[in-house]
């Protein structure tokens, strides 16, 4: 029988991140996408939370105690103070975790203990394209293996903080397989182009990158000749998107509770009326039977072993509920749902990104 129910470090962990996302991230995450940007002391503040040093072993400066389980309670609980910040602050993830799962040792030792400062690393990872009917698994960017180097060919989009980033990895496609390379910025035939515009996460800056006869040494190659396991990549990808969701979901189910109980017409309060009580229950229902369908998939990863079809199922299910839980949200505000002064808008259109959003997370 499973059991999961956090552990007392857990429950510390959690604790902190909840004060953390309520007294830091809620004050500031509406500015924040006025501006187009996180300010620095929240992502600052974050870091130090210690998360990503927390999971890196202590040969390489961390603290050895990896779990998928907790990241992913990690996950939702910044989430739910706010999806932009939770992405901007986890955005060094998408390189640490990759090498920490399936580096090389030098590529361990170079590239982990930056990972464990006491400032975040300036690294991001780049995955998806822009192209229609985008597959992780049937990339369009190439790497072609030329003596002792390879030349990547191709463009991305969605690479967080790219224009900040003094390593990216890169995904390409190596002989119908899906392989990951790092790359310094300012490599010839690297360019970080514009800043993407989004429908949500605005607070979170994503840039377009091209490669154009990019040549990178060989030993670049993540997990050398041998390669890296992609699903496994994306199904820690997964686990973080799931959790990141559901904290999501849990936002607006919980704003348009709080809403209803305290909205009076017709001298009652909204909640009292069966269609807002059962969409409200049906929300309720979605985002526990989705954090249970994230738990199982990051126990089984904990474990060593194969949970492709859990994180697919997963996937599919949370991507669906998110926009449903956002959209009833908005439906119990009623009209003041469409208005930026309240924040189930917000949390409908960052919602409606998860569909889209492989690669741009991972625990």
């Amino acid at each position: 029988m499973l059991d999961f129910r956090p552990d007392e470090e857990q429950k510390m962990l959690t604790d902190t991140i909840a004060r953390f996302a309520r007294e830091r991230l809620r004050k500031v995450y509406r500015d924040a996408e006025e501006e187009g940007e996180v300010p620095q002391q929240i992502v600052q503040a974050g870091w130090e939370i210690g998360l990503l040093p927390t999971a890196v072993p202590e040969a390489y400066g961390g603290f050895g105690e990896y779990s998928a389980v907790t990241g992913a309670l990690a996950f939702e609980e910044l989430a739910w103070g706010d999806l932009a910040a939770t992405l901007a602050i986890m955005t060094p993830n998408l390189l640490a975790v990759p090498v920490m799962l399936c580096g090389t040792e030098a590529q361990r030792e170079t590239y982990l203990p930056p990972c464990c400062q006491d400032a975040p690393p300036q690294v991001t990872g780049a995955l998806i394209e822009p192209v229609v009917q985008f597959s992780p698994y049937r990339l369009k960017t190439t790497a072609v293996r030329d003596g002792d180097a390879y030349v990547l060919n191709g463009a991305k989009t969605f690479v967080p903080l790219a224009d900040e980033a003094e390593t990216i990895l890169i995904y390409a496609n190596e002989g119908g397989q899906t392989q990951a390379f790092l790359v310094a910025a300012g490599t010839p035939g690297l360019t970080v182009g514009k800043r993407d515009k989004l429908m949500g996460v605005k607070a979170l800056s994503t840039n377009f990158v091209t490669l154009a006869d990019c040549r990178v040494p060989a030993e670049n190659k993540l997990g050398g000749e041998a390669g890296i396991n992609f699903s496994l990549l994306l199904n820690h990808s997964r686990v973080a998107l799931g959790a990141a969701a559901v904290g999501v979901a849990r936002a607006g189910f919980e704003y348009a509770r709080d809403y209803a109980k305290q909205r009076v017409q017709f001298g009652e309060p909204i909640a009292h009326r069966q269609s807002i009580a059962f969409m409200l229950a049906d929300m309720a229902t979605e985002v526990d039977e989705a954090r249970l369908l994230v738990w199982e998939t990051a126990w089984l990863l904990d474990q060593g072993q194969d949970a492709t079809r859990e994180a697919t199922i997963m996937k599919q299910q949370i991507d669906r509920m998110v926009v449903q839980v956002a959209d009833r949200a908005l439906q119990v505000l009623g009209g003041y749902g469409y208005i930026r002064e309240y924040p189930v808008e917000l949390w409908l259109r960052n919602a409606r990104g998860f569909a889209s959003f492989d690669g741009l997370a991972i625990i």
